[in-house]
């Protein structure tokens, strides 16, 4: 099968450049003297740091495995991108090495002239050598001519990923359709006759898989493909087109023998998953509910009796998890007078007064959150939540905006680091925060909450333009 295939591709390839990147320190350190007048001691232990080299390669090889772009066609500049942080993995593995061994031994230069080389391998690695890696594992014995039934705008849409295969041994033979395709030139395959036309076309041209472009209501027509197709020892799949009809992407799975259609995955739902994003938040907010916001509280305090007399704090309802309202915390950064809460915040706003503009430029009004993360209504990272009114009016503009209550709301999140914060003063700005709230729900993983809540706290100090 063609995913089998891809993926057996991206493994032997990521245990290639790790096979590499081992090889490259006795090597290196054989050509050292050659290349820098620098020996190495003779009492130098190499093997910690291949190991660290290999451990660094292999938690690092998903970079390789999980791209939807093939590793055939990587531009120079992603090449690097990749080599990039895999020699930040391998860099780090090594010298947390040596600080924990307090190896004296070891040249510091030889393990910064060898992560320059290693960058240098692996991009030129990454760059070249999986196309000529496909073309040996998919010799001309290993081709799977490939015949396609169905509609000519079906194949249109499925043009470029045909394309994108051909690394993978998939060798487009023809299509077979019942309407006389409008053009034939441009088109990946050609039209070589009608659909029952079939079994001929099978023993004739040795194809060794038939895709079904889109499904076809006629179940007996497409049960007399698949018995052909069996006949002929011929793989048989059928296009997934569903998701076209309804202008959707509609996500397959399994559970207990039976087969559905989703509209998004969600790897909250997974109670591990929820149990380390809550220790995480836990871990983050502690030490902030402790340590940091008690003193900002007599701070914020005393320049609130100056400035505007008040309430320290502003607690009004906002949209949580699954459509619950619950009290959400803030320093008060506007005058404590009758005002429109329901009105967005806006660059120039005399609502709010001068000491309460820096709080909300620098994020530190949002510090009372960290309490509404220990109690649970609130994470760490998430979709910023939105008064009710606004929810119901930013509903109406982007259909699927309620999916961001799915998680709990955030006191970063993925839009806002991407620069989507502030006032929303248009349906793009909208659009645009919603696809990144989505993004996020669909695609969390523990290391996007760190990677996430280490952008903010630079944001804390280089706040965005979008910050008022």
């Amino acid at each position: 099968m063609i995913a089998y295939r891809q993926r057996g591709l991206a493994n032997v390839y990521a245990l290639f450049a790790n096979m590499f990147a081992v090889a490259l320190v006795p090597v290196y350190s054989v050509l050292l003297p050659s290349l820098t007048y620098v020996t190495l001691s003779e009492s130098v232990n190499l093997v910690p740091y291949c190991l660290a080299v290999f451990i660094g390669m292999a938690a690092s090889s998903s970079l390789l495995r999980g791209r939807t772009t093939p590793l055939t066609r990587l531009s120079t500049w992603t090449a690097f991108g990749i080599a990039a942080r895999q020699t930040g993995y391998v860099a780090g593995l090594m010298f947390t090495y040596t600080f924990l061994s307090k190896d004296q031994a070891m040249s510091r230069l030889f393990l910064g002239s060898y992560l320059v080389w290693l960058l240098i391998g692996l991009t030129l690695l990454h760059s070249r050598m999986p196309g000529a890696l496909a073309q040996l594992l998919f010799s001309e014995n290993n081709k799977m001519p490939t015949l396609f039934i169905g509609h000519t705008s079906m194949l249109d849409t499925l043009n470029d990923w045909i394309t994108n295969r051909q690394h993978l041994g998939i060798q487009p033979v023809g299509f077979l359709s019942d309407e006389e395709p409008s053009r034939l030139e441009q088109m990946v395959a050609p039209h070589i006759g009608r659909i029952d036309d079939l079994g001929r076309i099978l023993q004739e041209r040795r194809i060794a898989q038939v895709i079904l472009l889109d499904w076809m209501d006629d179940t007996a027509k497409v049960e007399h493909m698949i018995e052909l197709c069996e006949s002929e020892g011929c793989r048989f799949l059928i296009h997934n087109n569903y998701g076209a009809s309804f202008a959707r992407t509609f996500i397959p799975m399994e559970e207990g023998g039976h087969h559905f259609m989703t509209l998004q995955q969600e790897p909250l739902e997974d109670p591990l998953n929820r149990a380390l994003k809550r220790v995480l938040d836990i871990v983050v907010s502690l030490p902030v509910v402790l340590f940091v916001l008690p003193p900002l509280c007599v701070m914020v305090w005393l320049v609130q009796r100056r400035q505007a007399p008040g309430p320290l704090f502003f607690n009004n309802p906002r949209g949580g998890q699954n459509r619950r309202t619950f009290k959400m915390m803030k320093f008060r950064s506007m005058y404590a007078i009758e005002h429109d809460i329901n009105k967005q915040a806006c660059s120039g706003d005399s609502r709010i007064y001068p000491f309460g503009k820096f709080l909300r430029k620098s994020s530190l009004d949002e510090i009372p959150q960290f309490l509404n993360v220990l109690t649970g209504s609130m994470s760490v990272v998430g979709p910023r939540p939105h008064l009710p009114k606004h929810d119901d009016e930013f509903s109406a503009i982007a259909r699927s905006y309620r999916i961001r209550s799915l998680v709990k709301p955030g006191i970063t999140g993925l839009a806002q680091v991407r620069g989507f914060r502030g006032e929303i003063t248009d349906p793009e700005k909208l659009h645009r925060r919603v696809y990144w709230d989505l993004y996020y729900v669909t695609n969390w993983s523990f290391w996007l909450d760190v990677k996430l809540i280490c952008q903010t706290a630079w944001q804390v100090f280089v706040p965005p333009d979008t910050a008022y």
